[in-house]
C-alpha cells in the first residue's frame, strides 16, 4: 500500500464581469477548456475541487474559503481571460495554500493565420503577468507553469507541484516523536524544538524507554505472529525465529505509540537500549524501515529534524528514504549511502532481507533489520540545513542511483547500501554541501522530483540551494 496522498487541488478561473455584463454567452465558450483541464490533472492522480469562474473580489474570497474546508493542498489558478489582479489579491494573500498559476490558453496556434475571433478565447496571458506581478510585489510565493496542454509537460509539471504542496503542508504540523535523547556532542541537526514549531511548525515530543516498555507489553502473542507472517510474506527473512518475533514485539509497540500519538516523524537514539533485561530489549530497526514505507519519516541519533522532512516527503513522492553519506568513492567518482539499520523498503531494487545483527554495542538483543540496495535509476538528495539566526536552507542535488548497488564483496548484502553519483561529481558536491552547511542526515528521493522538491522548498519559504 502506497503512503503518498493523493493531491487535492482547487481549480480557481479568473474571468472578467466586463465581459459578462456585456457578452455574457460568451463565457459558455470556455466550458469544454475547463473540463479539458480538470480531465487532464485528474488523469494525473490528482483530486481537483472545482469553483465557480470568478470575476470580483466578493468571489475570490468565498471560493478559496471553500477550497480551505474541503482540504486542498493548493489552488491551481487558470486564467480564461484578462482578469484585473486586485479583485484577487486580497484574498489570495489571506490564504496559506500554495498557488500554482497555470498559464495557459484554449488554443495552441495562435498565429498568422488565426482568426481575429480567437483573441477572446485566448488572451489570458497578460492577466496571468498582472497578477503575478502583484504577487510578488506583496511577498506571495507563487510557482507558475507555462504552455499549452498539447504538450503533456505541462500538466505533467502541475501535477508535480501539486505533490509539492502535499510536501509543504505534510511538514507543517508533523508531530515529531523522539525516543531516548539526542547523541551527545552530535550538533549540526541539532534546533531548538521553540525553533522547529515556530519556523517550520514541527511539534516535539520526547519519550524514554519506560513508555516504549509500557507500549511493549501490550503486544498480544497473536498480533506478534500476524506481523511475523506479513514480514515472511514481503521480505525474505533469514534470522532465527526467537529474533525476529522479539524485534517485531518491541517494534508493534513503537508502532502503537505512534498510531496513537499521531506522530509523522520519528528518530531514535540507538545508545538508549543498553540492556536485554527489560521489554524493550531490542533496538526496532526494523519496525522504523516499516514505518517509513508507511509514511512516517525517520531520522537517526535524535534528529528529529530531518524525519519530519523525510516525512512530508515521503507523503508527497513515497519512494523517499532517510539516509546518510558514508564514504566517498574517490576512484569510481561517487558516493556509498548507508546507515546502520534503516531503509525504506519501498525504495529496494529487489526483495529485501531481514537478517540479525550483532549489537555493536552490547547489552541488548541482537536487532533484526532489514537490508537491501535503492534500485538504479535518477533521485534526488535532499537536505534541510539549519543555519544563522534560526534559518534553514534546502539542499538539492540531481544524483544517479548506480546499478551496481549490492557490491563485488558478498558480505555488503548485510549491510545497507547504495551508491550514488552526484551531477558535476563528487568532489564539487561534496565542497559545495558543506560550503552550503549541509549536515550528515539527509533524505533520498528515487525519481524525477527535482523541480517539484526545489519547490517544496519555495513553498515552506526556505532558501534552496541546489548542488
Amino acid at each position: 500500500m502506497s503512503c503518498t496522498k493523493k493531491p487535492v487541488a482547487g481549480l480557481l478561473p479568473f474571468y472578467l464581469k466586463l465581459y459578462d455584463d456585456h457578452q455574457p454567452e460568451r463565457r459558455n465558450g470556455f466550458t469544454e477548456f475547463l473540463q479539458r483541464i480538470t480531465q487532464a490533472l485528474e488523469a494525473r492522480g490528482i483530486q481537483v475541487l472545482p469553483a465557480p469562474v470568478c470575476r470580483v473580489a466578493d468571489e475570490f474570497g468565498p471560493a478559496i474559503q471553500a477550497f480551505e474546508r474541503q482540504g486542498a493542498d493548493c489552488i491551481i489558478t487558470l486564467h480564461l481571460a484578462y482578469s484585473p489582479s486586485l479583485e484577487a489579491l486580497d484574498a489570495f494573500c489571506e490564504t496559506r495554500l500554495p498557488i500554482i498559476i497555470l498559464d495557459t490558453t484554449m488554443d495552441a496556434d495562435f498565429g498568422l493565420s488565426v482568426s481575429p475571433s480567437r483573441i477572446m478565447y485566448n488572451h489570458g496571458v497578460h492577466g496571468v503577468m498582472d497578477f503575478a506581478s502583484m504577487l510578488r510585489r506583496r511577498r506571495r510565493a507563487f510557482e507558475i507553469v507555462a504552455g499549452h496542454d498539447t504538450d503533456p509537460c505541462l500538466l505533467d509539471r502541475a501535477a508535480e507541484l501539486a505533490r509539492a504542496a502535499v510536501a509543504a503542508g505534510s511538514l507543517r504540523g508533523t508531530r515529531a516523536l523522539r525516543v531516548g535523547h539526542t547523541f551527545k556532542g552530535m550538533g549540526d541537526f541539532s534546533v531548538a524544538e521553540e525553533v522547529l514549531a515556530e519556523k517550520l511548525g514541527v511539534e516535539v515530543k520526547q519519550i524514554g524507554l519506560d513508555a516504549l516498555d509500557a507500549a511493549v507489553l501490550q503486544v498480544s502473542p497473536d498480533a506478534v505472529a500476524r506481523e511475523v507472517a506479513a514480514d515472511r510474506a514481503c521480505f525474505r527473512c533469514e534470522l532465527p525465529d526467537d529474533a525476529h518475533a522479539r524485534s517485531v514485539r518491541v517494534g508493534l509497540g513503537l508502532r502503537k505509540i505512534l498510531d496513537e500519538g499521531g506522530f509523522k516523524a520519528l528518530s531514535v537514539n540507538f545508545q538508549a537500549f543498553t540492556t536485554r533485561e527489560r521489554p524493550a530489549d531490542t533496538m526496532p530497526f526494523l519496525e522504523i524501515s516499516k514505518a517509513m514505507a508507511r509514511g512516517v519519516g525517520y531520522g537517526g541519533e535524535g534528529d528529529v529534524l530531518t524525519a519530519s522532512l523525510v516525512g512530508a516527503l515521503a507523503r508527497a513522492f513515497g519512494t523517499v528514504t532517510f539516509t546518510e553519506i558514508f564514504c566517498a568513492d574517490w576512484a569510481g567518482d561517487s558516493l556509498f549511502l548507508s546507515h546502520m539499520g534503516e531503509i525504506n523498503p519501498a525504495v529496494a531494487g529487489e526483495k529485501p532481507r531481514v537478517i540479525s545483527k550483532p549489537f555493536f554495542l552490547g547489552g541488548a538483543c541482537d536487532p533484526a533489520v532489514l537490508t537491501c540496495a535503492a534500485r538504479p535509476g535518477p533521485a534526488v538528495f535532499v537536505n534541510l540545513a539549519p543555519g544563522p539566526d534560526d534559518s534553514f536552507t534546502l539542499i538539492v542535488a540531481p544524483v544517479e542511483v548506480l546499478a551496481e548497488g549490492d557490491g563485488l564483496d558478498p558480505a555488503m548484502r548485510d549491510a545497507i547500501r547504495i551508491w550514488v553519483r552526484p551531477r558535476g561529481g563528487v568532489v564539487p558536491f561534496l565542497e559545495a554541501y558543506s560550503r552550503a552547511g549541509g549536515t550528515h542526515h539527509s533524505a533520498l528521493v528515487l525519481g524525477e522530483h527535482l523541480e517539484s522538491i526545489r519547490a517544496f522548498g519555495r513553498m515552506i519559504g526556505l532558501q534552496t540551494q541546489e548542488i
